[in-house]
């Protein structure tokens, strides 16, 4: 992969005010961030831009998360890219996510106050 795409983020989220604001974070931390709002763009977006690192929401509109990471595994364009799942739901879901080839799991809860942890997970995952 070209070094130039590892700098891109694809960010999957329905929220637009977590969208824009992390977005914001993350283009203030040198990242070149393309966004989508629903589970379908998501994975045309994906296929199309083929970015460095996908951050995938869990509950979205048309597809959820869960469908877009199973997709995305499975189809050979896109399987390499390392998806991490931000979520606002419970950690149970953390093993299955794992299992089904998510790279890392991080609630959004925490990340409003906080973006280091997804800075640093991000880093971790683009280099």
């Amino acid at each position: 992969m070209p070094p130039t795409l590892t700098k891109t983020v694809l960010l999957v989220d329905d929220s637009k005010f977590f969208r824009t604001a992390t977005e914001r974070t993350l283009a203030k931390s040198g990242y070149s961030v393309i966004t989508a709002s629903d589970g379908e763009e998501a994975l045309r977006v994906a296929r199309e831009k083929l970015p460095g690192l996908i951050l995938l929401d869990l509950l979205l509109p048309k597809l959820d998360g869960a469908g877009v990471l199973r997709r995305l595994k499975a189809e050979p364009a896109t399987a390499k890219i390392p998806v991490l799942v931000l979520t606002s739901l419970s950690q149970r879901n953390e093993e299955k996510l794992v299992k089904e080839g998510a790279a890392g799991f991080l609630e959004k809860d925490q990340l409003v106050k906080d973006p280091q942890p997804l800075l640093q997970a991000i880093g971790r995952l683009t280099r």
